[in-house]
């Protein structure tokens, strides 16, 4: 019988390797991540996933890649959230509708004038009490919360002119499709019309939707006011955005790499919130300028629409009250 000698430094470094794994420690790896949103490639959202991805291979010395999939390349976002939870998919961008669907506490994120303007808004979800609503991702959607990012505040657009709530009754109003935004819409009186981004500029055009629940960006960007030219500025409702990753991806990274990609990730999602608010006054004036119908409304307009959606979600989501505390230290400061 023959015997083949090892060298002792690999027969060390055999033996600490198979502890290790033993002992349930992950090891980093290069990795090559995908990443899915619903925007398409010239928004906000989607131009802070592609700077991440660089950074992130920036750092990593090229070990990490991150594919960035905008536009519903893999499906609208409860199929992307499937796929996270199988680990299909690594990471993602999604509204805090989708996270509502799942964890009714998300909802009160979107209860009506909870905030006054983008700025208030900013500061929430940069709150304490915005922060511990993440902690309910992993067990009840399966992925982890990164951190918020956001679009602007909510307006509506129309084919046909809209003063206040009243004349909104019985019209046909994209909106998101998830249930706070639904609810408040349903007890307006309008008729809320889930679609996907994509297809709103040619629903406007065709009349499949007379009127679309959007903010000043994605109004601008993608030149709905062509097809709709009358702007009521309401500042209604903020819509916040999360960034997430796959829960069984997550537990497969190393301490290292979850540092690298947790760090790197909230950077991109902090300057989502600060373009958004440097920019919404601005967007305002471009609009103003255009050659369409402008009117406001504010919360007291509203008010009967307000309390009959806090009714609603005041049970179906706990987290009411701690939100509206911190909003109202915030309006308050």
């Amino acid at each position: 019988m023959e015997f083949t000698m090892i060298p002792i430094k690999r027969l060390f470094l055999s033996v600490t390797t198979s502890a290790a794994l033993l002992a349930g420690g992950v090891t980093a790896e290069a990795r090559d991540f995908r990443l899915g949103l619903i925007t398409p490639p010239p928004h906000i959202w989607t131009q802070a996933a592609n700077d991440f991805a660089t950074e992130l291979n920036e750092k990593s010395d090229g070990e990490h890649r991150v594919s960035v999939f905008p536009a519903q390349q893999l499906g609208n976002e409860a199929q992307m959230v499937q796929q996270l939870q199988t680990g299909a998919l690594d990471m993602a961008f999604l509204t805090i509708a989708e996270m509502s669907n799942r964890v009714p506490d998300f909802g009160a994120l979107y209860t009506p004038y909870l905030v006054e303007d983008i700025d208030q808004a900013a500061a929430l979800l940069r709150s304490d009490a915005a922060s511990k609503l993440l902690d309910q991702l992993p067990g009840g959607v399966g992925v982890v919360g990164i951190g918020y990012g956001m679009a602007g505040m909510r307006q509506v657009l129309s084919r046909e002119s809209v003063d206040g709530p009243v004349d909104l009754e019985g019209k046909k109003l994209r909106i998101t499709p998830f249930e706070p935004i639904r609810d408040f819409y349903n007890v307006v009186g309008a008729a809320p019309t889930p679609l996907p981004l994509p297809g709103v500029y040619d629903a406007l055009a065709n009349g499949q939707v007379d009127a679309i629940d959007m903010d000043f960006d994605s109004i601008l960007i993608l030149k709905f006011y062509e097809r709709a030219d009358n702007l009521l500025i309401s500042n209604h409702m903020m819509f916040p955005m999360v960034g997430v990753v796959s829960g069984r991806v997550w537990r497969q990274l190393s301490d290292e790499d979850k540092s690298l990609i947790q760090t790197t990730m909230k950077t991109h999602l902090d300057s989502v919130i600060d373009r958004f608010q440097a920019q919404e006054k601005d967007q305002e004036r471009q609009l103003r300028e255009l050659n369409i119908n402008i009117s406001e409304a504010d919360r007291s307009m509203f008010s009967e629409a307000i309390e009959s959606w806090e009714s609603i979600w005041s049970e179906k989501a706990p987290a009411l009250d701690s939100l509206r505390q911190a909003a109202g230290e915030l309006k308050g400061s």
